[in-house]
């Protein structure tokens, strides 16, 4: 029986609904149960990218060891969001809790249920800010780029984005 790989994953998160920063702490509870997280970035305060029209999100990454599989992290990640009270809604509506699988070690994976590198991780100053700040060096798979670069190539660059003290 061949020994269990460990991978080491990227996780979003943000929540602009509620106490934001407890959200985002207990997600980050319900997540240790079931994966080693072993890295967080400080807590960012963003404003929302579609949609507006809502309150500002508190965001956040971390990183974590984990032989779960990618399909199954993403079930769990879905299970805290709901155990938090994320209620099904349309896109981009405000929320409790977001958690996005951003990387899962260096795979590509793409089915209709996940795609990995999170599609819009290259875009989104909110996941990179946090990323860059515990990884800037780490090599996006696809694009070959580091995390610092992919923050420098941000169109809109980082307006918005505050880093919060959370003592």
């Amino acid at each position: 029986m061949a020994a269990m790989e460990y991978k080491t994953v990227y996780l979003g998160l943000g929540s602009n609904l509620g106490d934001r920063k407890d959200n985002l702490e207990k997600a980050i509870d319900y997540l240790s149960q079931r994966i080693r997280i072993t890295m967080r970035s400080s807590i960012y305060d963003t404003e929302a990218m579609e949609n507006r029209e809502q309150p500002r999100f508190l965001n956040m990454v971390c990183q974590a060891k984990t032989i779960v599989k990618p399909q199954d992290l993403l079930v769990l990640a879905k299970a805290v969001e709901r155990k938090m009270g994320r209620q099904p809604s349309s896109h981009n509506a405000p929320r409790t809790i977001d958690i996005d699988i951003l990387l899962y070690g260096d795979e590509v994976i793409d089915t209709p249920e996940l795609t990995v590198p999170h599609s819009s991780l290259p875009n989104r100053a909110f996941a990179l800010v946090p990323l860059a700040e515990i990884v800037p060096n780490l090599v996006h798979p696809v694009s070959k780029k580091t995390v610092d670069s992919m923050l420098k190539d941000l169109d809109q660059g980082i307006q918005g984005i505050m880093k919060i003290n959370c003592d």
